[in-house]
């Protein structure tokens, strides 16, 4: 970013001016914890929030822009194209650890919406870094982690979906 556009140098300041608004955080928690990479239908129709199409489009150009996402043909289909995360967005993952924590403590989540959090909170740091390798994996072509993060979250939000049993 061009320190002209900067309305001051700290680095929370520019953390924010990179993202812009929520829609670009949730842009990236849709790519991050969706599993895979995405391409526009999919970010526009899987989107618990909803997102509108034209803000969909400029989002993904701002994080393409700030080096957040790739963008490439979709081998599948000539005329789509597929987001990626960057290293850039990976190194993200804590921030949306101790978001998700947060939430969790002060904003009253869905409680099937809380497994992925809880997961992440509990592992801490080491399963960050985990999960880290394995969305480098996913949208870098790494070569794949000996353990699933996503798998963990999945089961845990399985399991959250089970009825409690009878007593």
């Amino acid at each position: 970013m061009p320190t002209t556009l900067r309305r001051s140098g700290c680095p929370i300041n520019l953390t924010l001016e990179t993202f812009g608004d929520r829609w670009s955080l949730i842009i990236l928690r849709d790519t991050m914890f969706g599993g895979r990479r995405r391409t526009f239908r999919s970010l526009l129709t899987e989107s618990l929030e909803g997102i509108a199409s034209n803000i969909l489009t400029d989002r993904l150009k701002r994080l393409t822009a700030h080096g957040l996402l790739s963008r490439s043909a979709d081998p599948g289909h000539k005329q789509r194209v597929v987001y990626s995360l960057t290293e850039k967005a990976i190194e993200l993952v804590p921030l949306m650890a101790v978001m998700g924590s947060w939430g969790m403590r002060h904003a009253r989540p869905s409680i099937d919406l809380l497994s992925g959090a809880q997961v992440l909170e509990a592992g801490g740091p080491p399963i960050w870094s985990d999960f880290m390798d394995e969305l480098r994996h996913l949208h870098l072509g790494a070569p794949p982690p000996q353990n699933s993060v996503l798998a963990l979250m999945q089961a845990a939000y399985e399991a959250s979906l089970a009825p409690a049993p009878a007593h």
